[in-house]
């Protein structure tokens, strides 16, 4: 039987809408996972805001419409069915000039009936005010779907234009009322149970911060997820709000897809995986599994992290003070390494002699030459 490509890693999932589709989408592929939600999407399709705002737009068609998101368009749309007034949404809406951020808010306003004029290639709203801004919107009204992020400097440059800007507030991201399982992800980042964390919003970026720092954990979370944990970003945005915390390297697909976001984890994690013959086996180390001439073991949390640390320097001596402080934080007795490699030992079996202790000095993977 094939060993899926993901099989030994474990995931950290952020998202609370799609989540379980992003989760099922990284077990079909071995993946274990660790949920938790940095984010709640709160609809305000009852919110009497939403109808006011709707109200006053029938009285004052705008004369251009940023359709921003798919599930904003779709929920607009709905909220104005509720109350009846849906075909005048739309024949409302049918007056301005659509300017869609992606193809979800395109296909959202495609399907209400609307012709969307132009949609942004790169997904990004920066985008949309850039090509805004070459039109003539001195005096014109522009509708802003909202998205759930604050984003006033990229509006403030429409109404530095002249124009009159209507924002339209169909939902937002908020930190989630019980950030419990946040806190057990952000754990489990820092103790190296997670290999890699997904991010599909820049909110969701921040709020783990902002859930890390109440623990007063903020610094450990940055430097494991600048270190030894991949993070994975749905897109650009994403990934500029990751960056701006102090990720250096997250990954990013060539389109704001989440299953082109898997596939993108899948094989960066892939890449990440060490390759070597010991005692003549062949040997693949990857996220907490190791498979020996392709026959798959699961190792414990330590022992994992203690294998992967030697097979990353193979044939280097690798002191007991360092697998203590990389791997438990320095916070173990050191007779727990010696017990944590014998429990290895015996677990790896057949490449178990490649496992050498160096008397006063520490431990060593030999690898074959």
């Amino acid at each position: 039987m094939a060993v899926l490509p993901l099989a030994g890693f474990t995931v950290g999932v952020t998202a609370d809408r799609r989540a379980e589709e992003q989760i099922e989408l990284l077990r079909r592929r071995g993946a274990s996972i660790v949920h938790g939600p940095v984010i709640k999407t709160l609809p305000l399709v009852s919110d009497r805001a939403l109808r006011d705002v709707t109200d006053e737009l029938h009285q004052r068609p705008p004369d251009y419409l940023i359709a921003n998101t798919g599930i904003g368009m779709r929920a607009w749309f709905a909220a104005a069915e509720s109350w009846g007034s849906g075909d005048a949404l739309v024949d409302t809406l049918s007056r301005a000039t659509v300017f869609a951020r992606g193809p979800k808010a395109a296909s959202a306003a495609h399907t209400a009936g609307l012709d969307v004029a132009w949609r942004a290639p790169s997904e990004r709203l920066e985008e949309v005010i850039e090509l805004l801004l070459e039109e003539p919107i001195r005096g014109a009204r522009i509708a802003y779907q909202e998205h759930g992020d604050e984003v006033a400097g990229a509006l403030g440059r429409l109404r530095d234009a002249g124009a009159d800007v209507v924002r339209v507030p169909v939902y937002r991201w908020i930190l989630p009322d019980d950030d419990v399982l946040a806190q057990r992800l952000v754990d489990a980042v820092i103790s190296g149970r997670v290999h890699a964390v997904t991010y599909t919003s820049a909110p969701a970026v921040r709020n783990s911060f902002a859930i890390a720092a109440r623990m007063g954990r903020a610094e450990e979370f940055r430097h494991a997820l600048s270190t030894r944990v991949r993070v994975a970003c749905v897109g650009p945005v994403c990934a500029e709000q990751a960056i701006d915390d102090g990720i250096a390297d997250p990954i990013v697909p060539t389109k704001a897809r989440l299953g082109l976001l898997v596939r993108e984890l899948c094989d960066r994690l892939g890449d990440d995986a060490l390759e070597m013959t010991l005692q003549g086996h062949a040997v693949r180390i990857q996220g907490s599994a190791v498979l020996i001439d392709g026959h798959q073991v699961d190792l414990p949390e330590r022992e994992a992290q203690v294998l992967r640390l030697l097979a990353e320097k193979p044939g280097v001596v690798v002191g007991k003070q360092i697998l203590l402080r990389e791997v438990w934080n320095g916070n173990a007795d050191p007779h727990v390494v010696e017990v944590t490699i014998g429990r290895l030992r015996r677990r790896v079996g057949v490449f178990a002699s490649a496992l050498r202790v160096i008397p006063r000095r520490g431990y060593v993977l030999a690898c074959d030459s």
